[in-house]
């Protein structure tokens, strides 16, 4: 169950877009930080909210690659799969990731700590290859730059708690 004062920040940015369907991704995304991942129940209250039906959300947050409808580490890393970052290494950086993290693209490591993923594109072609960790974005990234971001990541996951 969503605490009262989400609900309540949920509703008022629903009442503030032009049609509730507007602001499904948004309402999505916060229950998706709430519970860590779009849950069944996430889905349900995404629906009331909305005044949608569940599969109405369900359509939607599967359409979206960055709504997560099974659990995820605490930070995901989205390495760039498109055609740009493809040809600059895009798939000897994920195949370096997935060899450091032990684990394949699509998976969770053992601690909980990272999910590879895929994605389709991170609009930075310019900075190719791309990969995408929270809201950080990375270009040019190398194996060697990688290894230092996913230390600095799991030095600040840590840290924090």
């Amino acid at each position: 169950m969503i605490p009262e004062t989400l609900k309540t920040e949920l509703t008022a940015r629903i009442a503030a877009a032009v049609t509730p369907r507007e602001a499904a991704v948004d309402v999505m995304k916060e229950l998706q930080r709430h519970y860590g991942w779009l849950t069944d129940e996430a889905v349900e209250e995404a629906a009331l909210l909305l005044g949608l039906s569940p599969l109405q959300v369900e359509e939607l947050a599967t359409f979206y690659e960055m709504i997560y409808r099974r659990p995820v580490g605490k930070r995901v890393i989205h390495v760039c799969d498109s055609i740009s970052c493809w040809a600059m290494g895009g798939e000897p950086l994920m195949a370096h990731l997935a060899r450091q993290l032990g684990i394949e693209p699509g998976q969770t490591t053992p601690d909980g700590v990272f999910t590879l993923l895929p994605c389709c594109c991170l609009g930075n072609c310019g900075e190719a290859p791309a990969m995408l960790i929270g809201d950080t974005l990375f270009g040019r990234v190398t194996p060697e730059s990688a290894a230092g971001i996913l230390d600095t990541e799991r030095k600040t996951i840590t840290t924090a708690g």
